[in-house]
């Protein structure tokens, strides 16, 4: 069970919250609609190919392909009926009589809804809005209004520096607490190292209060910086001490809603006038490889009747996935204090290694990490960069280099 915050209001709690029922249910609900009906698809298109030859040989439709389609279809429909049974009577459970502790209450039940919402996040906002949750700021696992008197409940020790921390897709804000890889296994030293997050490094080291925000990141990029931004201006107008010094670092997605809150108009707020770093680790400013892949095997399933069911599994996915395939290719807003930190990490040693080249950290190259485009202008011309080698993506979130050259940065006097 998770520690709660005295006096804070949890906002989630005036609902009831989702428990493991209502996950279980969900899940038999997409075996029906996604697997059960791509299973049926699949097989109604071979068999019609099959009995489709046999009918043009004879000129009608034979015996046995009118018993084969009535026997599928109900087998089928039974199946199909089971599930969605099934899955109504484990909703009903966490009305009811709910087995064990909400889902929000663990870990890995975070880590459950954080990733159902980013992969099908229109669809669990539709069919389980229990399971749904908006951009809001954390801190122990749970929800803090951007109220005056909850904020400095929340941060007894607030200093007039923060650093607001915005994770990636189908993350949460526990992934900055990521466990580091070893020294050793980087070529730095030997032992474990230190599992504390960037944000708790940077309080100690530097003095700065780390916020960190849960975004659903099922949500389209540009709705999830409208939150973001909204939630900033009440942060800064309600922090316990004047904010003189705001720097924000995204992951992945999460550098994308940074850009995405930065550049709507601030002309009645002054928090981004207070932005001194941007700081984005992997994110994918020109579009992920592997969306672009998936957008591209689309198009090509859209053809061939076969394929039309993986087709229907792929376009469950939510909004905040398809804004992966071409980022935000614009330049960014200028911000008048603001100086960009970009960070990439590539699986090999170099960044013109063809590997690289292709898939950068596995899912994001570097020249779309570094806002490069192949012979277009640069995103963010005269940023600083970093180049992380022999590290995968989920590395990027904590990083003895990476940090190390976080600590630089913001140790720097703002501009």
């Amino acid at each position: 069970m998770l520690t709660e915050i005295p006096g804070v209001l949890h906002t989630r709690d005036m609902t009831r919250p989702a428990g493991v029922a209502t996950a279980a249910g969900v899940a038999l609900e997409y075996a029906d609609r996604i697997l059960l009906e791509s299973v049926r698809d699949i097989h109604d298109s071979v068999s019609g190919r099959v009995h489709g030859g046999v009918n043009l040989a004879l000129g009608h439709k034979t015996l046995p392909h009118h018993l084969h389609h009535a026997i599928a279809g109900g087998v089928f429909a039974s199946i199909g009926g089971s599930l969605r049974a099934g899955g109504r009577a484990f909703r009903s459970v966490d009305q009811w009589r709910p087995i064990g502790p909400p889902l929000e209450h663990s870990a890995q039940g975070q880590f459950v809804v954080s990733a159902l919402n980013g992969l099908v996040g229109g669809q669990i906002a539709e069919h389980t809005p229990a399971m749904s949750f908006e951009l809001s700021l954390r801190k122990d696992g749970h929800d803090v209004p951007p109220r005056p008197g909850d904020l400095a409940l929340a941060f007894p020790q607030a200093t007039d520096s923060v650093v607001v921390f915005i994770h990636g897709l189908c993350e949460n804000e526990n992934y900055w607490r990521r466990r580091a890889r070893p020294l050793v296994e980087q070529g730095l030293g030997e032992g474990p190292t230190e599992p504390r997050s960037y944000g708790d490094r940077l309080a100690d080291d530097l003095g700065w209060t780390p916020l960190f925000i849960r975004a659903n990141t099922g949500a389209s990029v540009r709705e999830s910086g409208v939150a973001l931004h909204a939630l900033m201006t009440q942060v800064v107008e309600n922090w316990p001490v004047e904010v003189r010094r705001v720097a924000l670092v995204g992951h992945s997605m999460g550098g994308l809603i940074v850009r995405a809150a930065c550049d709507l108009d601030s002309s009645h707020d002054h928090w981004t006038g207070l932005v001194s770093d941007v700081i984005s680790l992997g994110t994918p400013h020109l579009g992920s490889p592997v969306e672009r892949s998936i957008a591209l095997g689309m198009r090509v399933a859209a053809k061939v009747p076969e394929l039309a069911p993986y087709r229907r599994i792929f376009m469950q996915r939510s909004a905040g996935v398809l804004d992966l395939s071409e980022g935000m290719p614009d330049p960014p807003r200028p911000l008048p204090r603001a100086r960009y930190r970009l960070v990439a990490a590539t699986l090999t040693r170099t960044t013109t290694h063809p590997m690289a080249i292709a898939i950068g950290d596995m899912l994001v190259q570097p020249r779309s990490a570094f806002g490069r485009p192949v012979g277009g202008q640069e995103l963010f011309p005269g940023a600083d960069t970093l180049h992380v080698p022999n590290a995968d993506h989920f590395d990027l979130l904590n990083h003895h280099d990476i940090y190390d050259a976080i600590r630089e940065w913001l140790a720097q006097p703002a501009c």
